[in-house]
């Protein structure tokens, strides 16, 4: 049974006057001036400011996409909706994270964007949150048990449709052909999501022998290192054999790769991806990597800033007509209001749209190892 709160209210929202700073600035990460809780800041583009939403982001090591599209798109959304945005990033560290949470509950942000380490420490952020009358988003990824008010993602069972798909699809001229899959965090929604999708499409491959599965492995935290060394040590114990990886983003694809090289079997093996990085397009170019799931970062940005701002606003039923999707909490079943937005798939055919949308530059892709292939797939 699903239920949902029926009525909720946010706290009158406080005006905060933030510094001015030129709209050509929004793009220049840490050159903005110093929030209360010690990170970037940015004011909106007229100089003057409706108040402050507060941004916390889990961390760089394991994607670059936090630091490199998150930040600065939400940045540059939040100040066209005339919001100071204060954005940090918790760097892996849940103590961190628990710490930026108080520093901006404690100066009443007027709204609260999270993409949380992991669910544990985003469902105490939400509850003290809730506690103050603060509107929080869950962002990119679902805190199960929390209390967000809304969620803002991609339609993460369909990303793992996409992957399971391009890898039945490489491997369709080889009947019972053997697969590994290396997943993301256990403990983490958007991974189970992902999974989930990619069953949808190759679980009934392994159930008639289409494929065959040697082995399906979570990895914590993301660990593109362990997730790395825990594929050489599957393959090693398969006698070396294997025909196709399902890699749950670009971090975990560039690992499986490295050791695909070592064993001379780059180039033949198809390994999916996600996140659509500079690293895994340059790797789909190189043959090395089949596809990758292109997640339009800036779209999701500017749907978030839309919902926080309506929130920050107080108009909780303006908000959620706004969010017109609905998500179940997995752990309460609470039906949580939603924005989803639809992923596609990218490999060499197509990496010259991500170049052409403006989420790579062609002079960083096309590096002189890259240069000729660019040049024959119109990437300019």
């Amino acid at each position: 049974m699903t239920h949902r709160i029926p009525t909720r209210s946010f706290r009158p929202r406080l005006v905060v006057t933030g510094v001015a700073l030129t709209a050509s600035a929004l793009l220049l990460a840490g050159c903005s001036g110093g929030s209360a809780t010690g990170g970037d800041s940015t004011s909106a583009p007229d100089g003057g400011s409706k108040g402050t939403i507060g941004v916390i982001l889990p961390e760089t090591a394991t994607s670059a996409r936090w630091e490199a599209f998150d930040k600065p798109f939400l940045e540059e959304a939040l100040a066209k909706e005339g919001y100071t945005a204060d954005i940090q990033n918790a760097q892996g560290d849940v103590q961190k994270f628990s710490s930026l949470a108080d520093g901006m509950i404690a100066k009443q942000v007027d709204a609260l964007i999270i993409a949380s380490p992991n669910p544990e420490v985003g469902v105490s952020v939400e509850q003290k949150a809730t506690a103050a009358g603060i509107p929080t988003i869950d962002y990119d990824r679902l805190n199960p048990g929390g209390t967000a008010d809304y969620y803002v993602s991609f339609d993460n069972v369909e990303v793992g449709r996409l992957q399971g798909q391009a890898l039945a699809d490489a491997l369709a001229d080889k009947p019972g052909a053997q697969v590994i899959q290396i997943e993301g965090a256990p403990d983490e929604n958007n991974a189970v999501l992902f999974h989930e999708g990619q069953m949808d499409v190759l679980q009934p491959l392994y159930d008639d022998g289409t494929l065959t599965l040697v082995r399906d492995q979570f990895i914590l935290g993301w660990d593109n290192q362990l997730g790395g060394t825990t594929f050489e040590q599957i393959l090693t114990s398969n006698g070396g054999k294997v025909d196709g990886v399902v890699a749950a983003n670009d971090g975990m694809a560039g690992a499986v790769i490295t050791v695909l090289q070592k064993n001379g079997l780059n180039g033949t093996v198809p390994v999916t991806g996600q996140d659509a990085t500079l690293a895994g397009l340059q790797a789909i170019l190189r043959g090395d990597q089949t596809m990758t799931v292109f997640k339009a970062i800036k779209k999701q940005a500017e749907a978030t800033a839309k919902l926080a701002a309506i929130a920050a606003s107080g108009d909780v039923s303006a908000a959620d007509e706004y969010a017109s999707s609905t998500t179940i909490d997995p752990k309460t079943n609470r039906e949580i209001k939603s924005v989803l937005l639809d992923p596609s798939v990218v490999d060499k055919s197509s990496v010259k749209d991500v170049v052409d949308e403006g989420y790579v530059t062609a002079a960083e892709l096309c590096t002189a190892d890259l240069a000729a292939i660019c040049e024959s797939e119109g990437i300019k």
